[in-house]
């Protein structure tokens, strides 16, 4: 599977720069393969595509604010530090991204909020733009996360070129999100609202959380041809046997069983077993998920 198999055009027009109103209102395109039929419908109507006893799978990570912006000592330049990973809880260290990453060396501090009572030492390079910090803060670990979270910004993906704004705290974010660590949203679950999630209730359609905190892999662009030579970066999963247990039911009564978004796919992907049944896991995966064929209409026909 080459990489030049998924290149398409998409125009600048057709980017949202804001959510819909009502979170299940966004658009939905179906694709019927019985039928070779593409249909055009709102989110909320996929509850005509599930049935008493079918099972979806969510993926309960919380978006941390996780953009902040410092300046850089002596030179004042000023810096982007994006966290992506807490190494070290009693030492304050963090994975970072840094912009421009080119004035960001080891030794350097860099001094956040007005008052610049946050201060982090640069203590290694990971990668071109990735840093190590070490942050210095006169108080407890309560109050430093505390403080991060006041100084931070919610993280929107960089197709979006607009300014962050109020509201993008709360939309930024599913109604079912609930484990903090992600740096950025399970896109496919943003569209389920309170009421969608009661309907599907009501109708009998189980639900099982999961979760996978999205981390760097999801900033960093596949650079090969071949896929199968593309290195996924870890990310961090956890499935209780609530949920394993919820999805096994749903398989042994030969039930629809709907994975949300690929970030759920590859969380239950990384504990199945052989006889195609999910375990409770609590630790990382670095799976990678891709096509191993492409078929084409003349090979469907043969």
């Amino acid at each position: 599977m080459k990489l030049s198999h998924f290149n398409f055009e998409l125009p600048d027009e057709l980017l949202a720069e804001h959510p819909a109103e009502h979170r299940d209102e966004a658009r939905l395109m179906v694709l019927n393969r019985e039928k070779q039929t593409i249909e055009h419908k709102l989110f909320k109507d996929i509850i005509d595509y599930f049935d008493e006893g079918d099972v979806m799978i969510l993926n309960n990570t919380k978006v941390f604010p996780a953009r902040l912006f410092g300046n850089k000592e002596k030179t004042g330049a000023r810096i982007e530090v994006f966290l992506l990973r807490e190494l070290n809880q009693d030492q304050r260290l963090w994975d970072v991204l840094v912009d421009p990453a080119r004035k960001i060396r080891i030794g350097n501090k860099l001094y956040f909020g007005e008052d610049e009572t946050l201060v982090a030492e640069v203590i290694d390079n990971t990668t071109s733009r990735g840093r190590t910090l070490r942050f210095l803060y006169d108080g407890s670990y309560h109050d430093f996360r505390t403080k991060l979270t006041q100084l931070g910004e919610t993280p929107l993906p960089k197709y979006i070129k607009r300014d962050v704004e109020p509201e993008d705290e709360e939309r930024y974010q599913t109604i079912f999100a609930k484990n903090e660590g992600a740096v950025a949203a399970p896109t496919a679950g943003m569209h389920f609202s309170k009421h969608l999630l009661k309907r599907l209730e009501i109708k009998g359609v189980e639900t099982a959380e999961v979760t996978l905190h999205v981390g760097l892999g999801t900033f960093n662009p596949v650079e090969v041809e071949d896929l199968s030579k593309h290195k996924m970066d870890s990310e961090e999963i956890v499935i209780t046997e609530k949920a394993a247990g919820t999805v096994n039911k749903g398989i042994e009564n030969k039930r629809r069983v709907c994975a949300v978004g690929t970030t759920s796919m590859r969380t239950i992907e990384s504990s199945v077993s052989s006889n195609g049944r999910l375990n409770a896991f609590d630790g990382w995966t670095n799976k990678f998920i891709f096509p191993c064929l492409l078929y084409t209409s003349d090979a469907a026909d043969e």
